[in-house]
């Protein structure tokens, strides 16, 4: 990776997937890679500036990386996730998802709730969960391991704040993780 220009670290359902790019700037070569993986090439491009898109993650989510001349042979390099700016996606990201980390068993775990589908992801993989209707809100269901886990969503009563989720395993709750 003699001509790496950029490297990115982007927080999907199933995990966070670190995308690297090659520009070869004397021959046009295009490489991305993610998660260590080559997925695309191109050699010898004659157009220096442009755009490639690929996936990433389990959900194949689009990503493109721009290319664009600032100065002379000075490039800039910008990342977009499904059509947004990397910062405008993970901001976003945050509204529509919870993300925990637990230590369990001596294994560490990241369990991440999307809110609109209430899909419970953990360790890159979707999993089985049961949802029930209780007197606060709703519960849903699953399991790590030996571990019993639930996520609540209860109304915070104020409509700014709109619905608390909580992850409780073995009966304690666990702090939500920052991404």
């Amino acid at each position: 990776m003699t001509d790496l220009v950029a490297i990115w670290e982007v927080g999907l359902s199933d995990g966070i997937h670190k995308i690297e790019f090659e520009h070869g700037t004397t021959s046009g070569k295009r490489v991305v890679y993610v998660d260590g993986k080559e997925i695309m090439r191109k050699e010898w491009m004659f157009k220096l500036v442009g755009k490639e898109t690929f996936t990433v993650g389990a959900a194949k989510t689009k990503a493109t990386i721009n290319i664009d001349a600032v100065s002379g042979f000075a490039y800039e390099y910008t990342l977009e996730i499904d059509g947004k700016s990397l910062k405008k996606y993970m901001e976003n990201r945050s509204k529509t998802t919870n993300t925990w980390m637990v230590h369990l068993d001596g294994t560490d775990f990241r369990v991440v709730l999307e809110k609109d589908t209430m899909d419970v992801w953990c360790n890159g993989k979707k999993v089985e969960t049961a949802g029930e209707f209780v007197e606060d809100g709703t519960e849903t269901h699953f399991s790590i391991g030996k571990h019993n886990c639930c996520i609540k969503a209860i109304s915070s009563g104020k409509r700014r704040e709109g619905i608390i989720h909580m992850l409780i395993v073995d009966d304690g709750e666990i702090p939500e993780a920052l991404e």
